[in-house]
């Protein structure tokens, strides 16, 4: 036996990622659930193991920064006990938390915000910020060398919930801190999510895993939906096309620079929702229930109902932990349009630290703003009012087509690269070359098609699949979860492909 091969397998690479789409994950992952129900009954002994391996694993994604996911553990544990000291006892019957002591709980939860957003802010926005400065007075800045740790802002974002919501009085904090440090490492979501709340997930933790059939069937489809979506449509598209055309737009004709913003559309959505499936179905087969993350956002037929449909946790969360804390609606009409501008506007620098994100964040926030308003003082629609018919399809066609225009400045690395893109597809189009593309590039404008399709497919349908696996049992889902793993490994480039929210 080659343990040094072993060990170098083992150890951390930056440049091979431990990642869901990974062989090495597999064979990981089947040691870990064998091991995980031998321990079914040994609850401490299982938390252990479960939490020592979601550190590995995290290890195995960004090297030794995984000591950041223990200072946020060990201090927001202890910081949620002193907020939750200094508001009093906890009345049962009423739910609520008297204000005793709340001065200290403020102070306590800004300690917390600040050694979370601090860390996130060190890593994600050090370089932004120093070069703004400099451009302000005139210095030179050069970027200092920092390693943005993978799904540094999903672990800190989750962990801050928990706090917060202690203050708020809505949780009560948890006795246990192994059970926290299960919550908060929890392999499946760490690295891109989906943010599952403190209070939809620890009341799971000290059950005994029981995994049902319709469990098993859900997490098997899944899994393999997740991997199809991620391996064979998302980098596929991305490394024969669409990297190529944002790579340098001026190479191209506007209708492929066009193609290339509708590649990337479909892309991101399959990249991010794919890791979303592959996380819940791991959860599933663990015996753990995860929210819902993405629910075909690209037939929506406005921006607000867009965001119902994309990243779900994350648009719940600021609209929670942001929209809310900045007043939401409860200021007046103008207020209640800034806050919605401004909560985007911080959830775009919350995908980086970059002119684009920033761009892109204010666009969202005044499309928000401006469909308020239309639907409120315009229409007189109330917020539950839903279009039909040819209303409903121009709706969702303007809305998809809004989205795509807003992801030429979430792609691009530069807001020139964006602006060059853009003037392409104005002064430059041709669309006599379309068939030429079309042919040229026949598989993947085959998947893109089928990705789209995808999206129009009644969830009724959808649920079929998982009642015949749930019927064939343990053999049929096998066997699934094998065709998909080969015909992954039919399509799959010779190089990893990280997921592409594991930068934010």
């Amino acid at each position: 036996m080659d343990w040094e091969s072993i060990i170098q397998q083992l150890t951390y690479h930056s440049d091979d990622p431990l990642i869901f789409s990974t062989s090495l994950f597999l064979f990981l992952f089947l040691g870990f659930t064998l091991v995980y129900f031998l321990l079914e009954k040994k609850m401490t002994a299982r938390l252990l193991f479960v939490t020592a391996f979601s550190y590995y694993f995290y290890y195995k994604s960004s090297g030794f920064y995984f000591f950041l996911l223990a200072v946020v553990t060990v201090s927001d544990y202890f910081l949620a006990k002193g907020i939750y000291a200094s508001r009093g006892e906890w009345r049962e019957e009423s739910g609520e938390a008297p204000l005793l002591g709340r001065g200290r709980g403020r102070l306590l939860l800004i300690l917390s915000l600040l050694i979370d957003l601090g860390l996130l802010g060190y890593f994600k926005y050090t370089n932004f910020f120093g070069k703004m400065i400099a451009d302000c007075i005139g210095s030179n800045f050069q970027p200092l060398d920092i390693f943005l740790p993978v799904g540094i802002s999903f672990f800190t974002f989750q962990s801050l919930s928990y706090t917060i919501d202690i203050y708020r009085g809505q949780l009560k904090p948890v006795n246990s801190f192994l059970d926290y440090a299960f919550y908060v490492s929890f392999f499946p979501q760490l690295v891109a999510g989906p943010i599952v709340r403190a209070r939809d997930f620890l009341p799971q933790i000290r059950r005994v895993p029981q995994v049902t059939g319709e469990m098993m069937a859900r997490g098997v489809w899944f899994i393999s939906v997740g991997l199809i979506k991620k391996c064979v449509i998302s980098d596929y598209i991305s490394l024969n096309f669409v990297d190529r055309v944002f790579e340098d737009p001026s190479l191209y004709s506007g209708v492929e620079n066009l193609l290339g913003i509708y590649g990337y559309t479909l892309q991101i959505y399959c990249d991010f929702s794919g890791y979303s499936d592959m996380a819940i179905g791991i959860a599933l087969l663990l015996g753990f229930t995860f929210p819902q993350n993405f629910n075909t956002p690209y037939v929506s037929a406005s921006v607000s109902e867009f965001w119902h449909r994309w990243h779900m946790s994350f648009s719940t969360w600021i609209r929670d932990y942001i929209y809310i804390s900045l007043g939401g609606n409860r200021k007046g009409k103008v207020r209640t349009y800034v806050n919605l501008f401004v909560t985007m506007l911080i959830g775009g620098l919350w995908h980086g630290a970059n002119l684009n994100f920033v761009v892109w964040g204010a666009m969202h926030g005044a499309a928000l703003a401006c469909h308020k308003f239309l639907r409120t003082e315009v229409l007189h629609h109330d917020k539950h009012y839903v279009s039909h018919g040819i209303k409903r399809f121009m709706a969702i066609l303007l809305t998809f087509h809004f989205v795509c225009f807003t992801f030429i400045f979430f792609r691009n690395v530069s807001f020139d690269k964006s602006l060059l893109m853009i003037q392409q597809m104005l002064f430059n189009m041709h669309w006599e070359l379309l068939p030429g593309v079309v042919s040229g590039y026949t598989y993947v404008m085959v998947l893109i098609l089928l990705g789209y399709v995808s999206h129009f497919i009644p969830r009724v349908w959808k649920e079929k699949p998982i009642a015949i696996l749930q019927k064939g049992g343990l053999v049929l889902e096998c066997l699934a979860l094998v065709a998909v793993i080969y015909l992954v490994i039919q399509t799959k480039s010779s190089t990893i492909q990280p997921f592409i929210y594991f930068q934010f």
